[in-house]
C-alpha cells in the first residue's frame, strides 16, 4: 500500500479516483508550512502538490520513504528538483494540462490593459460615469512580442494571429511551428513590440530577464503582460518605467513574493494585477488532476 499525500487542493474527480484506487492509501491534508511538513512527510511514499506548498530541501531530507513528487501544474519551482534528484526521488508535473487555461487568462489580460478595464470597472463601482476617460486602442495590427514560445506561448500567438495581430517571438531554442510567427533575437523583440508577453520559467538564467537596460530598448507606450512566473521582469525597474510613461500599463497575474507584502507596483493607476490564477479554471485543474492521477498509477505500480 503506498500513502499518498495530497499537500495542496486537488481537482475533486481526480481525488476520488485515487480514494478509490485499491493501492494507494490517500490523505489530504492542505496549507502546511516547512516545519509541519518536515513532521508530516516521513511516512508517505508519493507528496502531490501545486504552487502553494514549498517541497524544499528541508523537506526532502527528512523525507524517509519518499519515491515521488508530482506538481499538479506548469514549472517546479516549488520544488527542490536538485535535492530530489541527489535522494533518487522521481519528480513530475503536468505541463500541458493548463495551457489553455493560461493561455486564455493571459489574453484576457491583454484586452483589459488595451481597452482600461480595470480603471472602468472601479470607476463604475464608484457610481460614477466617466465615459470619455477611458478610451483605449485595439490590438488589431499591434505587434505581439512573446518572450518564451513553448506549449502556452503559442496559444496566446494562435489567439493573437486570430485578433489580426502580427507575432513576433523569441525563445532560447528554434521553435518548429506551423504558426505565423516571426522568430526574432531578444533586442529585436523589444525594439519590434507594442505588447509583450511573458510564457517561460523563472530560472537564475531568467531572473530580472527584463530590468532598465531591457525598457529602454522597447518602443515608448509598450505594454507588459505576465501570467508566467514572477522575477523574470524587475518589478522595480517596471515601476521605473510605468512612473516614467515608457510603460503605457502592466497587466499581470504573477509576482516576484506571493502573497506580496509590497505594494508599490500593485497601487499603481495602470496596473491590473490579479492572483497567480492563470491557470485556474475548472477544466484545466480537472485535466491537471486526471494527469496527477495517470503519474501516480503509472510510477507507483
Amino acid at each position: 500500500m503506498k500513502k499518498i499525500l495530497i499537500a495542496d487542493a486537488l481537482n475533486p474527480e481526480a481525488l476520488e479516483e485515487l480514494k478509490a484506487a485499491p493501492n494507494f492509501d490517500v490523505t489530504l491534508k492542505t496549507g502546511m508550512d516547512e516545519t509541519e511538513l518536515v513532521k508530516t512527510i516521513p511516512e508517505f511514499h508519493a507528496a502531490v502538490v501545486r504552487g502553494a506548498t514549498k517541497v524544499t530541501k528541508n523537506v526532502i531530507d527528512a523525507a524517509s520513504n519518499l519515491e515521488l513528487i508530482v506538481r499538479a501544474g506548469i514549472g517546479l519551482d516549488n520544488i527542490d528538483v536538485k535535492a530530489a534528484e541527489e535522494k533518487g526521488i522521481q519528480v513530475a508535473n503536468t505541463p500541458a494540462a493548463t495551457t489553455i487555461s493560461v493561455a486564455e487568462h493571459t489574453f484576457g489580460l491583454m484586452l483589459a490593459s488595451v481597452r482600461n478595464h480595470g480603471k472602468a470597472n472601479l470607476s463604475m463601482k464608484a457610481h460614477k460615469w466617466e465615459k470619455k476617460l477611458f478610451s483605449g486602442t485595439e490590438l488589431f495590427e499591434k505587434t505581439l512580442g512573446i518572450i518564451g514560445a513553448g506549449r502556452i506561448g503559442q496559444e496566446v500567438a494562435r489567439r493573437a494571429l486570430a485578433f489580426g495581430m502580427k507575432v513576433i517571438a523569441y525563445d532560447i531554442i528554434q521553435i518548429e511551428t506551423d504558426l505565423d510567427m516571426i522568430q526574432v533575437p531578444l533586442d529585436e523583440l523589444l525594439a519590434q513590440a507594442d505588447i509583450i508577453s511573458f510564457h517561460l520559467p523563472l530560472t537564475e538564467k531568467t531572473k530580472h530577464l527584463i530590468s532598465e537596460e531591457e525598457f529602454e530598448k522597447m518602443k515608448d507606450g509598450i505594454i507588459i503582460i505576465n501570467a508566467s512566473r514572477g522575477g523574470i521582469v524587475d518589478e522595480k525597474a517596471l515601476l521605473k518605467a510605468l512612473e516614467s510613461g515608457k510603460v503605457r500599463a502592466v497587466a499581470i497575474d504573477v509576482l516576484e513574493k506571493e502573497p506580496p507584502d509590497d505594494f508599490s507596483l500593485i497601487d499603481h493607476p495602470n496596473v491590473i494585477v490579479t492572483p497567480h490564477i492563470g491557470a485556474a479554471a475548472k477544466e484545466g485543474q480537472k485535466r491537471a488532476g486526471m494527469e496527477v492521477v495517470k503519474i501516480l498509477k503509472e510510477r507507483l505500480a
